[in-house]
């Protein structure tokens, strides 16, 4: 088991200036969700699925779910 820190990233839409933005980790099988300007404190974890339906729900996607 490794301990090592996730490799965070920003969205390439972020703004650079404002600082309100999320940051995100894929670590196999979850994907972490976290404030980026509270990189320390709480973050929210998903599984694929539904990560992948609300990034596309984002998107406007048809059929994204509601």
């Amino acid at each position: 088991m490794s301990t090592s820190e996730p490799a965070w990233f920003k969205s390439s839409y972020s703004s650079s200036g404002s600082g309100d933005c999320v940051e995100v980790a894929l670590t196999p099988p979850t994907i972490r969700i976290r404030d980026s300007k509270n990189p320390h404190g709480p973050h929210l974890t998903a599984s694929r699925t539904p990560w992948t339906h609300f990034l596309a729900h984002l998107a406007g996607e048809p059929g994204a779910g509601a």
